[in-house]
């Protein structure tokens, strides 16, 4: 058993002036922000966090200045990009985070969870199976498994984010189909009850949950309802003395579906406007046994990947729920259902290092045992270049999962755009990986008993569930878009009022005049990045600076609008996912240069390399966004994909003419 305690100037004046009224009473409903495509399910936070309630001279008015501060005073390192400014202190130095007892319990745990994926679980016949094997299964809850992160008193293994992270990497390095299962159990089945439940609700359920006696599984989407989850359609009535909710719908694609016995389940709840009086749905989060009754499951769905875990569809038939299984409150629904899954993303990126770590380790093998035309493969520059880039990726995915995870650990709240960020870079670095290393192996990493064809087909799903990676990019700058448009607000206030904020707007408008004409405006990483790292740092200081000028000409350009320029917002997104990127390996590289780490000239390396062609990547992004070719690129984009949608498929005929 592994279970024990663990102590755990005038014209740019002009300019700003003209800005489109960025916070207008007109964005003061969610809904109507994000009308976009499929994105309400996570460009509506930050519209909600920001838009929704800084409305200028609405009734709403007096917690403008709240919001204001909140977002001007941002610790995310990834927000304050958007504005050209830099927040260090998330990210430098590396975060170091595990205490004494926490770091020996974890190296306690490493091995044996090692020795068991490799000696008990066996994943060829998982998949074969579509299902995890009945004794590894066992295996899993006698280890304690199911309730890494559930409170020693309640438990389970009260286990750290980092150490949470270290666990899954091994997983993830193993067997993603188990991977899914336990994930789909505690990483958001019940996460909401650790994240929002009462004490009696903690009581009650997570015991059980952690040994794995019960399993657990979330249930949001629907037919109808993917990322837009404002548009289900699964009630929640409550009866009139109040002491429960009568629940009827449908969920679908629910991983744990077929296995679990409770459920978080999101519904429509009606409540009355205390403003208007009128009756309007919100969601609500409920906690839902399967022994209530109503609740039944589907046939386990046939799938392309992760095939050993069990997804199906759920059904909820005038399910009586009671009132004191209300996660948080009634109407609390949406704000319940981001969180789980913002908290929950950093362990995907440390999953799917694992796999990336071990996808290369095979290839790696491959390439220097393989002789092709007289010499050993690794020694040509197309297989030298490919494991190169497969290392870097993988790097900066580890670094992202554990810079992460430490920011969580040292009490961060402001992480969610760093959290979607790691997401969207492992899944499809993972995916890259793995394809190269395929590639690397040739024919023998075609064949199934390589394993890494199935690893390839467990991957596929990691860029579409827990927020597909398009509507994530939205997310990640829409998020930042708002922060720098509350600050271009304040600085259009503050114009009202020259001479009392004369130093303000001096301060403001020469730094934006410096970046305008390409000077430094004054951002530095002196001290905080290794001297040896001096020249990627400043690389990148110099990206960020540019970044910054695009998305204010943007704001200024689009205001409000800049929902609606997806093109935009997609390649926006981008370039703040490299810019963060670059600065995770900074940190993590510089901490190998100051510690005189065995590997630091090697991660020096990884980190110079990484920085040089992200920061190519950017400066191509950046000049797009300022081109007029590119808006003639777009409009084409927008055109042929119209056509093609109106024709039913492709429009060209075929070049035989028949």
């Amino acid at each position: 058993m592994l279970l024990r305690k663990v102590s755990q100037s005038s014209a740019l004046c002009g300019s700003i002036l003209r800005i489109p009224p960025l916070l207008s009473g007109g964005q003061r409903h969610a809904g109507a922000v994000v009308a976009v495509s499929n994105a309400r399910l996570y460009a509506s936070q930050a519209a909600e966090a920001v838009l929704d309630k800084t409305a200028v001279g609405s009734d709403t008015a007096p917690k403008v200045e709240k919001k204001t501060a909140a977002a001007v005073e941002s610790k995310s390192f990834a927000v304050n990009i958007f504005r050209g400014q830099i927040q260090t202190a998330q990210v430098f130095p590396f975060p170091s985070v595990m205490n004494e007892e926490q770091e020996q319990f974890l190296r306690e745990l490493v091995d044996p969870v090692h020795k068991f994926f490799l000696e008990v679980n066996d994943p060829a016949a998982n998949d074969a199976l579509e299902k995890v094997e009945d004794h590894t299964m066992q295996g899993l809850k006698e280890m304690g498994a199911f309730g890494l992160q559930v409170p020693c008193d309640l438990g389970g293994l009260g286990l750290s984010n980092t150490q949470y992270a270290r666990l899954v990497e091994i997983v993830g390095s193993h067997d993603l189909g188990v991977g899914i299962t336990l994930g789909a159990h505690q990483s958001i089945g019940f996460k909401g009850i650790l994240l929002f439940g009462n004490k009696a609700q903690k009581e009650k359920y997570l015991p059980k949950l952690a040994t794995g006696e019960t399993l657990a599984a979330f249930c949001l989407t629907e037919p109808a309802s993917g990322s837009d989850a404002a548009s289900i359609k699964t009630t929640a009535i409550q009866s009139e003395c109040g002491t429960y909710f009568t629940l009827n719908g449908g969920k679908i694609w629910i991983s744990n579906g077929g296995l679990a016995e409770i459920f978080t389940v999101f519904a429509k709840t009606p409540m009355k406007d205390p403003k208007t009086g009128e009756m309007k749905d919100k969601i609500t989060a409920f906690i839902v046994e399967r022994s209530f009754g109503g609740v039944t499951h589907g046939p386990p769905e046939k799938k392309m990947g992760i095939k050993a875990s069990n997804t199906a569809e759920v059904y909820f038939d005038n399910v009586r729920v009671p009132a004191d299984c209300v996660l948080d409150s009634v109407g609390a629904g949406f704000k319940v259902a981001m969180n789980i899954l913002n908290n929950g993303r950093f362990g995907m990126a440390a999953a799917l290092s694992g796999t990336m770590k071990a996808a290369i380790t095979q290839a790696v093998d491959h390439a220097a045992n393989r002789t092709q035309f007289g010499s050993k493969i690794h020694t040509y520059g197309a297989i030298q270049e490919k494991v190169a880039h497969m290392t870097m990726l993988q790097y900066v995915t580890e670094s992202m999962a554990y810079m992460i995870s430490g920011n969580m650990d040292s009490g961060s709240t402001d992480y969610h755009i760093e959290a979607a960020i790691s997401k969207i870079f492992a899944s499809e670095a993972a995916w890259t990986v793995t394809d190269e290393c395929i590639q690397v192996m040739g024919g023998m990493g075609f064949m199934k008993g390589s394993g890494i064809e199935r690893v390839m087909r467990d991957l596929r799903i990691f860029r579409i569930f827990e927020g597909t990676n398009d509507i994530l990019r939205l997310f990640v700058a829409l998020n930042g878009f708002q922060n720098a448009g509350v600050q271009l607000k304040s600085l259009q206030k503050a114009l009202k009022s020259p001479l009392s904020n004369a130093g303000l707007l001096a301060e403001e408008l020469t730094k934006r005049a410096k970046r305008k004409a390409g000077l430094g405006s004054g951002l530095t990483l002196q001290g905080t990045v290794h001297p040896e790292l001096a020249q990627s740092g400043e690389l990148i200081l110099k990206a960020i600076e540019q970044f910054g000028v695009v998305v204010e000409d943007l704001l200024i350009k689009h205001g409000k609008k800049i929902i609606d320029e997806q093109f935009v917002l997609k390649r926006v997104a981008d370039s703040a996912i490299d810019l963060y990127a670059c600065v995770v390996v900074l940190s993590r590289a510089s901490r190998a240069l100051s510690q005189g780490s065995p590997s630091a000239q090697h991660e020096k390396m990884l980190c110079e390399t990484w920085c040089m062609e992200a920061n190519d990547r950017i400066m191509r992004d950046l000049k797009s966004l300022r081109s007029s070719e590119s808006r003639q690129l777009f409009k084409n984009l927008r055109a042929i994909s119209t056509v093609v949608v109106e024709n039913g498929g492709v429009m060209a005929p075929h070049p035989l003419g028949f």
